[in-house]
């Protein structure tokens, strides 16, 4: 893997010591570009170091005559489960349970981010893998086998435990037994300290500025066998996880974000899409994503900077417009030309037959994975083209909690039906009967990405969206003259579906702005 010094941007790290320790001046970053997004090939089975077992067997050989006062008792289990549909998967992470599609105690050939086991058919989901607590219980419909009973050191693992035992040391001697001593981290022995990963991950938008930001609020994770760490990164990028590592973990992006959304989905039906990153060392791991890192995981990172952008714009100064649901599901995918924001895990129903024609092959993955928001990213690799998306379908997402799911049915239906009744025009022409929803829901999104997108990348005379029937610039013309986005949306009720009732909202909300508003409307319509 290229590795990019500092020196190649250094203006674009924070002058200060970051919260984690990290001295920016002697930081050096990946570029990702050799992350892999294929199929994870698995090796030699291992022998696991942090079974009950082998880790009595550590204390037992660093500690002969006092060993024997000491019982380990199984801090978590490793298991396999075998969940029959995505009903049985979400029930599971309603439990708590974090799976991954392979094993954890298996050396990796070749790094890839999905896994299917081969005695399991294609078409159904594969064995999951999970470390959970001792007194965990599936579901008795969902297969579930102990693999092994673990121990973990940890704060609550050994807390009772009498305090003349290295836990670090012992961690390490069950390496060295087990024949994995390779895989301490470099100039660890046993009897060293275990180290607490850390690091910093960024993003560069050229069109916007040089200097790198932090991918904001997303969820990084390492392991080494059973023994997981996760964390979010802050809004800079900085991430430190709260357990120590005495060996070299693998590291991950879960596009899961801390604002509640998710990107999904893998060829798994989990949260949210993976970007595996390889072993790196316990010390942390720092990646710089740019345009020439792979193509997955810059297109991911940026729509998860976007949306968490877009959530952060959704209050100013105590007025908020209403944000996206907390659960919310994107899917981006780079065959699709178009986007849309069908908002179908949270209720709206979509007929699949109006819009086989739209979708094509990808509809039983629609009905299948039920997205809110749906990107197609056909053509489109740049920063801004991605963000504007991005803006463009989230600002829905809004839009749809203040209106609901019957408002949002119609807005749906007509744009599907008037595609293929007028032809393939985007948006229909006007006159259909529910062409009033499609118009306030469009003149609200094409809004907020040009009003987002110039406060981002400054001034432009273009303005996207504005060739449409329903003119969107009515609400661009009203911001520029005072009346802000948090003050239209107030408007968005949802008995407010046509042009003409947006308009008398608007002069009843602000009667002062009547000869603006109406303005604005007359210059446009």
């Amino acid at each position: 893997m290229k590795r990019l010094q500092l020196l190649l941007c250094a203006a674009a790290v924070l002058a200060a010591c970051s919260p984690t320790g990290l001295d920016p001046d002697n930081i050096s970053y990946d570029d990702g570009s050799d992350v892999e997004h294929e199929l994870l090939v698995l090796g030699e089975k291992l022998e696991d170091p942090y079974t009950v077992e082998n880790m009595t067997k550590a204390l037992q050989v660093l500690y002969p005559t006092k060993a024997t006062v000491v019982t380990l008792t199984p801090t978590d289990n490793y298991v396999r489960l075998l969940p029959r549909n995505e009903e049985d998967i979400k029930l599971l992470e309603e439990m708590g349970v974090q799976m991954l599609d392979h094993p954890l105690d298996y050396s990796i050939v070749k790094e890839g981010d999905y896994y299917h086991d081969p005695d399991i058919p294609d078409e159904d989901i594969t064995w999951q893998y999970a470390v959970v607590p001792p007194d965990f219980s599936a579901p008795d419909w969902i297969e579930c086998e102990l693999l092994d009973e673990c121990f973990i050191p940890g704060e609550n693992a050994t807390k009772s435990a009498p305090d003349w035992i290295d836990w670090d040391a012992v961690e390490s001697m069950s390496f060295e037994l087990t024949g994995n001593s390779s895989m301490l981290s470099t100039g660890t022995k046993a009897g060293s300290k275990a180290a607490y990963p850390s690091g910093r991950i960024t993003i560069v938008d050229t069109d916007y500025d040089m200097h790198p930001v932090g991918l904001k609020g997303v969820k990084v994770s390492c392991n080494v066998f059973v023994k997981f760490a996760r964390a979010f990164t802050d809004e800079e990028g900085y991430y430190e996880m709260e357990k120590s590592f005495t060996s070299d973990p693998r590291y991950r992006i879960e596009f899961t974000n801390r604002k509640g959304f998710s990107q999904g989905i893998n060829l798994i039906m989990v949260k949210g899409s993976i970007s595996t990153l390889g072993k790196h060392g316990a010390q942390g791991y720092n990646l710089l994503i740019t345009k020439n890192s792979e193509a997955k995981l810059w297109r991911r990172s940026v729509i998860n900077n976007a949306a968490y952008d877009y959530y952060e714009s959704c209050v100013s100064n105590g007025v908020k417009i209403a944000a996206p649901p907390a659960n919310l599901r994107i899917w981006s995918c780079q065959l699709l030309e178009g986007s849309a924001a069908p908002m179908l895990q949270q209720g709206p129903v979509l007929d699949f037959d109006l819009v086989q024609s739209l979708l094509g092959e990808y509809t039983p993955i629609i009905k299948m994975f039920l997205p809110d928001i749906v990107l197609g990213l056909k053509n489109k690799t740049s920063y801004p083209e991605i963000y504007r998306s991005v803006i463009h379908e989230i600002a829905h997402a809004s839009h749809y909690m203040r209106v609901g799911n019957e408002y949002w049915d119609n807005v749906i239906l007509h744009i599907a039906t008037s595609y293929m009744t007028s032809g393939g025009v985007t948006y229909g022409i006007g006159t259909e009967d529910r062409a009033g929803y499609c118009a306030v829901s469009e003149m609200w999104a094409y809004y907020v990405e040009n009003a987002l997108y110039r406060e981002r990348y400054g001034p432009t005379d273009k303005f996207y969206g504005g060739k449409y029937w329903f003119s969107p610039q009515i609400l661009m013309y009203l911001d520029e003259r005072g009346m802000n986005r948090f003050k239209i949306f107030v408007a968005l009720t949802s008995d407010v579906h046509s042009v003409d009732a947006l308009r008398s909202r608007l002069l009843s909300l602000y009667p002062e702005s009547k000869s603006m508003i109406n303005e604005a409307f007359n210059k446009y319509l």
